[in-house]
């Protein structure tokens, strides 16, 4: 059986998609959705606007990542590949993708993808990464943009 390295999460969230991409976008507010109580703070002023740009994030744990921005597309798409600060990413991916329904109503997927990641001793964290987990991550943050 082939190992599933490229996991999804998919819900239909009550806010329209500019909300909940400002959640997303803005590194600041994601330790208040992170379903995974991975994230403590990151600085304010750090908000995404285009590809190739980083932004930096304290562990709950202690340690800092730097996340290299892959994706942009404003309002509907954003993803990353994280890595301790002052190294090289492992290769592992986080993406947001937004659809809006309506004006108020959007489709939101999370997806974790690590078929490139080259770092094996992060190969058991990754696992962690189920359905489950992202969809915790979905689930808290219906909850900040629906309020």
């Amino acid at each position: 059986m082939t190992e599933q390295r490229i996991v999804k999460a998919t819900r239909t969230i009550n806010a329209p998609a500019a909300t909940i991409f400002e959640l997303i976008a803005d590194p600041a507010r994601q330790p208040e959705w992170d379903g995974n109580d991975n994230l403590a703070q990151a600085p304010t002023g750090q908000r995404i606007t285009a590809v190739n740009q980083e932004f930096t994030m304290a562990l709950t744990n202690g340690e800092s990542r730097t996340n290299h921005v892959i994706e942009f597309d404003e309002g509907r798409c954003i993803a990353w590949k994280p890595a301790p600060t002052g190294q090289e990413p492992r290769g592992h991916i986080f993406r947001w993708e937004l659809r809006a329904i309506d004006d108020n109503s959007t489709e939101v997927t999370h997806t974790y993808d690590w078929t490139q990641l080259t770092d094996e001793t992060r190969f058991a964290r990754a696992r962690s990464y189920t359905e489950d987990a992202l969809m915790s991550s979905v689930n808290r943050l219906s909850l900040k943009a629906e309020s």
